[in-house]
């Protein structure tokens, strides 16, 4: 038995039906855009990452009360640790 059941024989014959149904050139455009499309998620998450860092940042360098206590006890917190 292989994955989930299915044998490896099972699985080439699998891929046969869907080379032929598809072809060739067709699936390796679908794997480009695939690909593609794996690669643009990851660097939205990446840019969605840096816009919180940018925010908390801003909030910290805002220069109200709240921001200055939440900075000073950061501080704190480096310090005992």
């Amino acid at each position: 038995m292989g994955l989930g059941g299915i044998s490896p024989f099972q699985l080439l014959i699998v891929l046969a039906i869907v080379l032929v149904l598809f072809g060739g050139k067709r699936l390796r455009s679908l794997g480009g855009d695939l690909g593609g499309a794996i690669k643009g998620f990851r660097n939205s998450m990446k840019e969605g990452e840096k816009d919180d860092l940018t925010h908390e940042a801003e909030r910290l360098a805002d220069g109200s009360e709240s921001a200055r206590a939440a900075d000073s006890a950061v501080k704190r917190e480096r310090q005992d640790g």
